[in-house]
């Protein structure tokens, strides 16, 4: 029987309690989930990619069904090349869905085979976003609710 493989993507910069979230919850339903960096031109990141790739494989080395890697094209184009069926999305009730809508059915239209699975935040972590956790951390903020210890521990290496 085949492996039913998953993509999660995203710049995860930072990766956030919220991230881990959908990734422990995608990993009852498939049997591989990978956890795509996604390196976007357009954005000014507080960690390279490199960072966020490494904080990552240490922060599921302990769990053998994630895999974790870095893309800088299209994420449907990664699922084709690699033979992936699902892109696992987050949903906040936060206004994502017109968007996530947008992008799932654009991905369609590209990867017919590739079906987008949406999966909605858990009501205690909704209001979590890297970029809000980016602005709470430069004003010297606490964000050890936010993200995991691991991810907190190398973002003060890259503050100091």
């Amino acid at each position: 029987m085949e492996k039913k493989r998953a993509l999660y993507a995203g710049t995860f910069d930072p990766f956030t309690n919220g991230h881990l979230d959908i990734v422990q919850r995608a990993i009852k339903i498939f049997d591989e989930i990978v956890v795509l960096v996604a390196v976007s031109p357009n954005k000014k990141p507080f960690m390279t990619s490199e960072q966020r790739v490494n904080v990552l494989k240490k922060l599921f080395a302990h769990e053998p069904k994630v895999k974790v890697d870095s893309w800088g094209g299209l994420i449907v184009e990664y699922a084709r090349q690699n033979k992936i069926g699902s892109i696992v999305r987050g949903l906040r009730p936060t206004g994502d869905f017109e968007i996530e809508f947008q992008m799932a059915s654009m991905n369609r239209k590209i990867n017919p085979d590739c079906d987008t699975v949406f999966l909605m935040t858990s009501e205690k972590l909704y209001y979590i976003s890297s970029s809000l956790v980016k602005e709470v951390y430069n004003h010297n903020g606490d964000i050890t609710s936010f993200v995991p210890p691991l991810v907190h521990e190398e973002m003060k290496k890259i503050k100091d």
